[in-house]
């Protein structure tokens, strides 16, 4: 990662510093706003480059611990970088519209994207073949819209870990629903929001598409970071694995090898003799 001078210089480019008005302006941003100038907030990108790297550190230790992480953008302006930097980490991402419920109601929105994916199926395998021509027409119809919708979340088997929010208050229902199931959240906090909303709030212009990709890419790298280094931890592993089990094995060989050569060095203990039958012991007794 770059060095903090870098990485402030690129920020200042990118107009990472411009807020909103002051008259539209979060009193419980004060802390992250350097001055006023024109009617217009300046964003302490001191303070932007602390918190972008705190939440970079903590989004690639949740990657690198193999959990899922929701990238969300339905802002005509993050709509194509959410898309392009989730595809690169093989993320979830919503760019659409927040289904109402997707968190909280997940097993529903579950048989949704079950549903596109046997619709997708049939049209793979042929079956489309055996239905009529309005039937066929409605299923795709149907499967069109939902892959606008859920196509993001199809491969998400379960609730994920935490949310990358670009703009925490266009998103306020993936927010709550994301507090009410304890998810962490992670989002780009403008001069007009709440920055105690949000766990890992970095302050930043959320309007401006350049702003938008600096940030997003910034924490893509860190999460892609993450995923290498859990790789490399698994193929370690698994060398260490193979190692250990060939040990095992010429262990266990040359253990039964000193056995033999024990049993056969070794004499035999001295067999108990038993009396053939009439040849001694106790006579039976006689009749009289």
């Amino acid at each position: 990662m770059e060095n903090n001078t870098t990485l402030q210089q690129q920020l200042l480019e990118a107009g990472v510093h411009f807020g909103h008005l002051r008259k539209k302006w979060n009193p419980k941003m004060l802390p992250y706003i350097y001055a006023e100038k024109k009617g217009i907030h300046i964003i302490d990108l001191n303070k932007t480059v602390e918190c972008l790297q705190e939440t970079a550190l903590a989004l690639k230790n949740i990657a690198k611990s193999g959990k899922k992480i929701m990238f969300v953008g339905t802002k005509k302006q993050a709509k194509e970088i959410v898309t392009e930097c989730a595809q690169k980490v093989n993320m979830p991402f919503v760019t659409e519209r927040w289904l109402g419920g997707m968190l909280t109601n997940f097993n529903t929105v579950r048989k949704s994207v079950k549903k596109m994916q046997s619709i997708e199926k049939m049209l793979a395998d042929g079956s489309f073949d055996n239905i009529t021509k309005k039937e066929r027409l409605q299923l795709s119809r149907d499967r069109d819209k939902m892959e606008k919708v859920l196509g993001g979340i199809a491969q998400l088997g379960r609730v994920p870990a935490a949310l990358f929010i670009i703009d925490i208050g266009h998103e306020h229902i993936a927010m709550a629903e994301a507090k009410r199931l304890g998810i962490t959240t992670f989002g780009m906090v403008d001069t007009n929001c709440d920055p105690n909303k949000v766990d890992f709030p970095v302050p930043s212009n959320d309007d401006a598409t350049k702003s938008i990709a600096i940030i997003t890419n910034y924490i893509t790298a860190a999460i892609a970071e993450g995923l290498a280094e859990r790789q490399a931890e698994k193929s370690d592993e698994g060398e260490e694995g193979e190692d250990s089990g060939d040990n095992a094995l010429k262990f266990s060989v040359d253990e039964e090898g000193d056995a033999d050569g024990g049993r056969r060095g070794k004499p035999g203990a001295p067999k108990r003799r038993v009396p053939a039958a009439g040849g001694g012991g106790r006579r039976p007794a006689q009749k009289k």
